[in-house]
């Protein structure tokens, strides 16, 4: 072999070695370099913001669990529903009882005056009970005989009523039931000295416990004769209502 064969060689391989050894070192560092803290922190720290009252608020991962509704228990608080009024107990074993307690209102009543047949000078007032409970009412009704012009009150005729009244004090009327009261204008007959300008009657169911407001105007008609008129207390038929009526003695 001649020297100038060998030396070329040697000299490739040499070259060689070296830029095989420079690869392998810059291989090796880009590897193993680390990589920069900045980098790092900005990778795996949550991302926060200061509050209001400077301190940290926490991570987005807490705060969703924290908007998270909770589920329902103890904690949870409702109204308890308002119990339904009680009936009175009364009004179906004592009719009569709650009917003391319970005065009638003019809305739960059907006021009608009608002429007696066979007595033209006497008038039937009939109060029927239109709801579904028992109620009660005065010994009478308030009647007052008038015209219906007048508005002072001074043509007002007051009829008598019965004396020594006692007992409850009201009158009970069942439900779907009628109380009677009659009027006679003139007990006697007569057809002189009688009052003049009648020819209306006014009628108050229970004027204990209703305003004048709610009293009922009935017109009687022209030439009705009136005397010293009397009024019963209410019954439960017209005959016995009649009888209470001939009673009559005394102003209310």
């Amino acid at each position: 072999m001649s020297m100038k064969s060998t030396l070329p060689s040697a000299a490739v391989l040499l070259v060689g070695a070296l830029a095989l050894t420079a690869c392998q070192s810059d291989s090796t560092g880009a590897a193993s370099a680390p990589s920069s803290p900045s980098a790092s922190t900005s990778a795996v720290a949550p991302s926060v913001s200061p509050s209001k009252s400077g301190s940290q608020s926490a991570p987005a991962a807490t705060s969703a669990s924290a908007t998270t509704p909770p589920a329902t228990g103890a904690g949870t608080t409702k109204a308890a529903p308002k119990p339904a009024p009680a009936k009175d107990p009364g009004a179906a074993s004592d009719p009569d009882g709650y009917a003391f307690r319970h005065p009638c209102g003019i809305g739960q009543l059907s006021v009608q005056v009608t002429r007696r047949a066979g007595a033209p000078t006497q008038r039937v007032i009939a109060v029927r009970n239109t709801g579904p409970l028992s109620c009660g009412l005065s010994y009478y009704p308030l009647v007052v005989l008038d015209s219906a012009k007048a508005q002072d009150g001074t043509a007002a005729v007051h009829p008598l009523v019965p004396d020594g009244l006692g007992g409850p004090p009201a009158y009970p009327v069942y439900a779907g039931h009628t109380a009677y009261a009659v009027v006679d204008l003139d007990p006697s007959g007569a057809t002189t000295g009688t009052a003049t300008g009648v020819d209306e009657m006014d009628v108050l169911p229970d004027a204990g416990h209703m305003p004048a407001a709610q009293t009922l105007d009935f017109p009687l008609g022209k030439g009705t004769s009136v005397l010293k008129p009397k009024l019963g207390l209410y019954r439960d038929t017209v005959a016995d209502a009649v009888a209470s009526m001939r009673t009559a003695d005394m102003l209310p």
